[in-house]
C-alpha cells in the first residue's frame, strides 16, 4: 500500500508541476507579466510556482495605472496592490498601500476629531476641498475669521447653519473642526438624532456619564442635523439643555447644522401647548441666537443668510431699504461682492491648501 501511495503522490506532483509550467509558459507571453518577473529578478524555476499570484499582481498594477482616486479602486483590497517580495528563494505576497491609500492614512493621522455616527467623507472633510461658489462666500469669510480668532485665543461664537438637505452644511463645518483638530484642539462631531438614541440605551451605564461629559467639555462641538430628532422633554431639557448650559457657562463654541431655520426649530422644541413648554423652547432658541451666529437659506435659493448678532445699525438700515426679509447679512453690490468672494477664496486656499 505504501508503494502505491508513494507512486500516486509522485504522479500527482509530476502532473501538477507540468500544469504549473504550462500555465507559466502561457503567462510569460504577456509583456507585463514578463516585465514583472524581470523586475523581481526571480528565476523561472521559482516564478512558475506563483503564476496565478503574479497574474493577480499584474492585473492590480494595471488597475492602479488607470485609477484616479481611492474610491474608484478596483483591486480586491481597496487602496492596495498584492505585491511580492523575495525571501529565501521564495516569494512572499503582501498588500502594499498605493499612493492614494498612503495619503488617506496620513490624513487620518492628522485629523484628530472624534466622530459619532458620521460617514467617511465627513471624517475626511478638508477646507481645501470645499467647492466655492458665490452663495458660500460669506460662510467662507466667517470660517476664516473664526479659525484665526479661535487659534489666537479670542472668545468666539459657534455657528447655526441651516439649509436644505444636501447643501453641504455638515461638510463645511466638519472641515473647519477637522482643521482645528490638527492643532490639537479637542473636536467632536456627532449626528444628533443617533446620539440621543445611543444615550437613551446607555442611560443606566457608565457610558452615559462618560459620553455626556466628553461632549460637554470638548473645545469645539458640532451637533449635526438638530431638529431631525423626535423632541421629548427629556432629550430637550436633560440632554440638550445640560450640554448647552455647560458649554455656555464655560464659553465653549458650539456648532449646529439643521434643515430648520431658528423659528422652525423653536416650534420643533415645543412638545405641548403649556406655557412652561413654550418658555423652555424659547430658552433653547435664545441660546442659539446668543451663543452662535446664524446662517440660513432664503426661499431655498441661497445656501446662506444671516448673522443675528453682528448686524450694525447701518446694515439694518440697508436691509430695511432693500426689503430683504430673510437676509440678515446686507447684500453688497455685484462688484463689491465679486471682490469679497475673490478674497475669501484666496484666503481659504492659501491657508488650508
Amino acid at each position: 500500500m505504501e508503494n502505491i501511495n508513494e507512486s500516486f503522490t509522485k504522479y500527482t506532483r509530476s502532473n501538477l508541476d507540468a500544469m504549473l509550467k504550462k500555465d507559466y509558459a502561457t503567462a510569460v507571453k504577456n509583456p507585463e507579466f514578463k516585465k514583472l518577473v524581470n523586475t523581481l529578478k526571480i528565476k523561472e524555476n521559482v516564478a512558475y510556482k506563483y503564476t496565478s499570484k503574479l497574474e493577480r499582481t499584474v492585473c492590480e498594477l494595471n488597475n492602479c495605472s488607470n485609477c484616479k482616486s481611492l474610491h474608484t479602486c478596483q483591486n480586491k483590497v481597496e487602496g492596495t496592490v498584492y505585491y511580492p517580495t523575495i525571501k529565501d528563494e521564495k516569494l512572499e505576497f503582501n498588500y502594499v498601500a498605493c499612493k492614494y491609500k498612503k495619503k488617506d492614512i496620513k490624513q487620518k493621522e492628522e485629523i484628530k476629531s472624534k466622530f459619532f455616527e458620521m460617514p467617511y467623507h465627513i471624517k475626511m472633510a478638508k477646507m481645501s476641498n470645499i467647492e466655492i461658489n458665490s452663495t458660500r462666500a460669506k460662510i467662507i469669510k466667517w470660517i476664516n475669521k473664526f479659525y484665526d480668532d479661535f487659534k489666537s485665543g479670542k472668545q468666539t461664537k459657534g455657528l447655526y447653519l441651516s439649509g436644505s438637505f444636501g447643501s453641504g452644511k455638515t461638510y463645511i463645518l466638519s472641515a473647519l473642526l477637522n482643521e482645528l483638530s490638527k492643532l490639537n484642539y479637542s473636536c467632536i462631531i456627532v449626528y444628533y438624532p443617533e446620539l440621543l438614541r445611543s444615550i437613551k440605551e446607555s442611560f443606566n451605564s457608565d457610558d452615559y456619564n462618560e459620553r455626556i461629559n466628553e461632549i460637554k467639555k470638548c473645545d469645539l462641538l458640532l451637533l449635526d442635523d438638530i431638529g431631525a430628532e423626535t423632541t421629548t422633554p427629556w432629550n430637550r431639557d436633560e440632554i440638550l439643555g445640560t450640554i448647552l448650559q455647560y458649554r455656555m457657562d464655560n464659553k465653549k463654541a458650539t456648532f449646529f447644522t439643521s434643515n430648520l431655520n431658528i423659528k422652525e426649530l423653536e416650534n420643533h422644541f415645543i412638545t405641548s401647548n403649556k406655557d412652561e413648554e413654550v418658555i423652555k423652547a424659547h430658552l433653547d432658541k435664545d441660546y442659539l441666537k446668543k451663543k452662535s451666529d446664524v446662517i440660513s437659506e432664503k426661499k431655498m435659493e441661497k445656501e446662506l443668510a444671516t448673522s443675528l448678532d453682528r448686524e450694525t445699525k447701518e446694515e439694518k438700515k440697508e436691509k430695511q431699504e432693500e426689503k430683504e426679509e430673510a437676509i440678515e447679512i446686507p447684500i453688497e453690490t455685484k462688484e463689491t461682492q465679486e471682490q469679497t468672494d475673490a478674497v475669501a477664496v484666496d484666503s481659504l486656499f492659501n491657508k488650508f491648501s
